[in-house]
Order: C-alpha cells, then sequence, then structure tokens
C-alpha cells in the first residue's frame, strides 16, 4: 500500500524495513523487471517533495485524531457500533450486522461519500491526506443520520 501513494498514480515498487532488516539484503538479493523506472522515480520523488512542503505527515496525525474523536463520539450514540480502531487516516468503524453496513455504504454513496467495507461490517475510511476538518464533519453528519436510519 505504500507504493500506490508513493507513485501519486504512476506505477512503483517499494521496499521499507527496519535498519538491521534492511541491513540483511545482499546487492542482487533482491531485484525487479522495472526496478529504477526514471519516470516513476521521478514522480516517487515529486510525491515526498509535495508531502514534505505542505506538512501533510503532521497534519495527517492531526486530522486522524479529529475523525477518531468525532467517530468515537457516533459510536456513544449508536449501540450498532461496535468498534472504532484505526491510525492516522486509516480508519474502520465495525457494525454488528453486514445488513447494517451495506445500508450506510449505499446511504452514503448516495450522498456523495465512497465508503469501504471490509470483512461484511467494517466500514474503512482512507480519506487523503489533504482532507479538512469540515470534509470530516459532513462525513460524519452523514453516519450519524444512516445509522439512526438503519437502528431505527
Amino acid at each position: 500500500t505504500l507504493a500506490k501513494a508513493l507513485g501519486g498514480g504512476v506505477p512503483i515498487g517499494c521496499t521499507g524495513a527496519r535498519p538491521e532488516v534492511m541491513e540483511s539484503f545482499q546487492p542482487g538479493d533482491h531485484g525487479a523487471t522495472f526496478g529504477g523506472n526514471p519516470l516513476a522515480c521521478v514522480a516517487a520523488l515529486t510525491v515526498i517533495r509535495e508531502i514534505r512542503k505542505r506538512g501533510l505527515v503532521k497534519k495527517a496525525e492531526r486530522r486522524g485524531r479529529y475523525f477518531m474523536k468525532a467517530l468515537e463520539e457516533l459510536k456513544g450514540d449508536h449501540p450498532s457500533v461496535r468498534e472504532v480502531r484505526g491510525k492516522g487516516l486509516m480508519l474502520g468503524m465495525e457494525l454488528d450486522g453486514e445488513d447494517k453496513a451495506e445500508r450506510v455504504v449505499m446511504g452514503a454513496l448516495e450522498e456523495g461519500f465512497l465508503i469501504n467495507v471490509t470483512a461484511g461490517k467494517v466500514l474503512r475510511f482512507l480519506p487523503p491526506l489533504v482532507v479538512e476538518e469540515a470534509h470530516i464533519d459532513a462525513l460524519v453528519s452523514t453516519l450519524d443520520g444512516l445509522l439512526r436510519k438503519v437502528e431505527g
């Protein structure tokens, strides 16, 4: 999943690990048919520069905390929400049934929000790093209404 974001839509591969793991690689241990593609490398460097220039890592941490708090508040208001979990802007909300999750996902789509569902009943949220609090608020408000509807 790291390489998908790294390339900004341009296919690229990426390996990351703790230093002691990376030190175990010797020249020739790992290779790729398209390794070192100049276009892909320029795209990746541009993405990294933009992330740094815009302070998107810190922003993602702040927005992730804000989003998590809002989802936790929803959990307190809705008995069908079993758990809220995640890190940064990669968050999930587990509901108590697949039918409810499907209805929330379809209702959100009608309101202009694309939500993925995993394991049948976990709503997965992966907003872009540039998400604003107003976007999060709009989604949370929509989720509140949809959860009331499926619980009623």
